[in-house]
């Protein structure tokens, strides 16, 4: 699964194009589609971008782990899956975000891309500074850690 870090800053354009950071769309193409799937971040005003491999991963998750017909199934998956836009790159690495999409997030001429290991998200950045700073002084009062999970079968840390 491809590993998405870093924050970047793209412009969109009067069509709702934005460029996918290009270190982003090397690594969810590897996976298949030449594209991203981009969903409405139920939890804030963001949205939440991955490649195949995490969609095939979230998709069997809602199934495996959850009741089929369940209410929290039939929630997860409206407020994910149905609501998940399939958008290929265009030749310059473009995606064209549809305009339910940029309503929710608030973007209105720059997206802040910000990698999330095996997902991203796109924030307007005046939003994400104000979640960012929320967020570390959230995690700094709680004392948060983190276990870290064994080492990956390639024997890296």
């Amino acid at each position: 699964m491809a590993l998405l870090v870093g924050r970047h800053l793209n412009k969109i354009d009067k069509k709702g194009r934005v460029s996918v950071p290009k270190p982003y769309r090397e690594a969810v193409t590897s996976e298949g589609f030449a594209g991203v799937y981009i969903f409405p971040y139920f939890k804030y005003p963001a949205l939440e971008g991955a490649g195949e491999a995490f969609m095939q991963r979230l998709s069997a998750s809602l199934d495996d782990n959850l009741e089929l017909f369940s209410d929290a199934q039939e929630s997860l998956a409206a407020i994910t899956l149905e609501n998940t836009f399939q958008l290929a790159f265009d030749p310059e690495g473009r995606i064209s975000l549809p305009t339910e999409l940029c309503q929710h997030a608030g973007l209105d001429g720059q997206a802040l891309f910000v990698g999330h290991g095996s997902r991203f998200q796109i924030w307007s950045p005046d939003t994400y500074q104000e979640h960012r700073g929320g967020a570390l002084e959230k995690a700094k009062a709680e004392g948060a850690t983190l276990q870290l999970s064994p080492r990956n079968p390639t024997g890296g840390e």
